[in-house]
């Protein structure tokens, strides 16, 4: 059985230790900052509190999925040392890297044929896509093959849940997914949309709440109501956040208030600049397994 190596796209937005600590290969999405081009590099070449401070005082910013290319000068040194690959891919929902990942499968197996690579759509992003990876770590070590991982992945990605609270609307207005006029009211008013990641990978609206407290209330009932066991979820639960500590503090405190078998602590990660770059300053994701996402 040949050797095998598990990768993710940066986007899964764990810090560089822990991609190391759980033997998690990694690519980088690149973004932009006011026209100058750098890589996701999970904060190395920007601080995460300069570029969110940046984005605060109205830098531009875009980003860029990883193209072909990129994927086979990524891969094809584990395919030399005659190790298969099993790769995750940000949500097809957000991004078309899925689509990258796959052609350069498909161009490195006429090199490699012996070589196995298999590509899967994620349907996941930010920490509740570095959750799954760090899953699929222990599998590993625990001795699943490729193929039982790749049938477990698909197996459970739609159970992956993804829950989001936005408190600052200009830059879901900036954008497009909000428009200018409902941004302008909303924020007046303290709306905070919460918003799902669906069955398809999508980001979807789900509620609005009157004010970050009821928000981060909200966010710890929605784990009990969704999560897998309800108050007696034994999971792992991960929450990431763009420059907002002490929400993402909350949202943690609420939910140890009401879950007492969480698997380990509640890992607290930044969103990093490539889904950054589009959610701002000031949102707070929620990550946990439960029921299976819907439309």
């Amino acid at each position: 059985m040949a050797d095998f190596i598990i990768s993710a796209c940066s986007t899964a937005d764990l810090t560089k230790e822990q991609f190391e600590e759980h033997d998690i290969k990694y690519i980088y999405f690149h973004y932009t900052l006011d026209g100058v081009s750098y890589l996701d590099d999970l904060g190395q070449s920007m601080n995460f509190d300069d570029f969110y401070k940046k984005m605060e005082e109205g830098a531009d910013t875009a980003t860029s999925q990883i193209n072909p290319d990129e994927f086979v000068e990524f891969f094809t040194p584990f395919l030399e040392e005659g190790k298969d690959i099993i790769h995750l891919s940000l949500s097809s929902g957000i991004s078309g890297v899925y689509n990258s990942a796959t052609i350069a499968k498909d161009m490195l197996l006429e090199k490699y044929p012996d070589r196995k690579i298999i590509i899967i759509d994620s349907l996941a992003a930010s920490a509740g896509y570095g959750l799954f990876m760090v899953e699929i770590s222990e599998k590993k070590k625990n001795g699943a093959t490729i193929d039982e991982i790749a049938a477990w992945v698909e197996d459970v990605k739609l159970k992956m849940n993804h829950w989001i609270l936005v408190t600052d609307l200009k830059y879901l207005v900036r954008g497009g997914r909000v428009s200018k006029a409902s941004g302008t009211i909303g924020n007046m008013l303290n709306i905070c949309p919460i918003i799902e990641v669906n069955n398809e990978g999508k980001l979807i609206p789900r509620e609005k709440v009157r004010g970050k407290k009821k928000g981060i209330k909200r966010m710890a009932e929605l784990m009990e109501q969704h999560a897998e066991g309800g108050v007696d979820y034994s999971g792992k639960c991960y929450i990431s956040m763009s420059a907002c500590p002490e929400d993402a503090e909350a949202v943690a405190a609420a939910i140890k208030e009401k879950f007492h078998k969480i698997d380990g602590e509640i890992i607290i990660n930044y969103i990093g600049t490539t889904i950054g770059s589009h959610t701002g300053p000031g949102t707070t994701a929620l990550f946990f397994w439960g029921d299976e996402r819907q439309v």
